[in-house]
């Protein structure tokens, strides 16, 4: 299989989620998932398997970063591997790229984690979900970790906002939203400052707070996904166009909103024909400094 070509791909989706391991254990408990998938109003499979996620990828000529999520010790659901998720994407080098998960809550057996999963497993970035994993990101328990992150050169990608997963579950599956403000990721944009950071979705209900906190930082960028575009805030439009047209990505969410209706919704945008490409595949590919020497 070949490397990933940036000149053959039309976009890299910064979004996507796996869901289902090898050996079919599901990233979140059954609970969660139903939440999840009537929250987003999901019918039939939403569990491709990572080689099924690399062919629905290939054949659209997109490139995508999967990863799950570690929430064990606020959940008590294991979670799919992330030694799993690197080896499966390696397999499709050509259109997949790595992300791993490690819970803050493991401390320094976590940091050390983080570490082999770099250095050994080719990971290019970490995804974090505060509400999910239960810890707020300015949180002293998670520095290390993030020092760990800046001094390996690799994008942290907290989720941001409201989340689907829980919603309509009673007390929202215990889950609580006030960890996913953006504002507490500006303290760790401060705080490490040569820390690349990616803050997920419009940030419902703190879309301002996450533009201030991209537009101020240096290290901080947006990526748009889990919402249909034609539902993001103007405000959120209007940044993407001028002031954060260099920081802002594609990404879709997969499987519960699929690129095809976020590409066809994003071409009804008001989107200069200049942007549209930084949006879709430049930003990204500078971001997680994806180059020909990849291929």
């Amino acid at each position: 299989m070949t490397a990933l070509d940036l000149d053959e791909l039309t976009a890299i989706d910064v979004h996507t989620h796996a869901e289902i391991s090898a050996s079919g254990h599901p990233s979140l408990s059954p609970e969660l998932s139903a939440a999840s998938a009537a929250y987003f109003k999901v019918r039939g499979a939403r569990e491709p398997a990572i080689p099924e996620i690399a062919a629905y990828y290939r054949e659209r000529k997109m490139a995508a970063v999967v990863f799950t999520v570690d929430a064990e010790h606020a959940t008590g659901h294991p979670p799919i591997p992330s030694e799993e998720v690197a080896a499966a994407c390696a397999e499709h080098p050509d259109v997949l790229i790595p992300f791993a998960s490690v819970d803050p809550w493991r401390g320094r057996a976590g940091v050390r984690l983080a570490r082999r999963l770099v250095a050994g497993h080719g990971v290019r970035g970490f995804k974090f979900h505060p509400s999910l994993q239960g810890f707020a990101p300015n949180d002293r328990m998670a520095y290390p970790l993030y020092e760990a992150l800046q001094e390996l050169g690799v994008p942290a990608l907290f989720h941001t906002g409201q989340t689907g997963i829980g919603a309509g579950v009673p007390g929202g599956g215990g889950i609580r939203l006030k960890h996913s403000d953006p504002m507490l990721v500006d303290d760790v944009a401060a705080d490490f400052p040569d820390l690349t950071i990616i803050l997920a979705h419009p940030s419902f209900p703190w879309q301002d707070e996450a533009l201030a906190v991209a537009t101020h930082k240096p290290s901080v960028h947006i990526d748009l996904s889990g919402w249909s575009p034609k539902y993001f805030p103007p405000q959120l439009v209007r940044y993407a166009n001028t002031l954060l047209k260099d920081k802002v990505l594609f990404g879709s969410d997969y499987p519960v909103i699929t690129p095809d209706r976020w590409l066809a919704d994003f071409a009804e945008l008001d989107i200069k024909p200049e942007v549209r490409p930084l949006i879709l595949k430049d930003n990204a590919a500078r971001l997680l400094d994806l180059d020909k020497s990849d291929a």
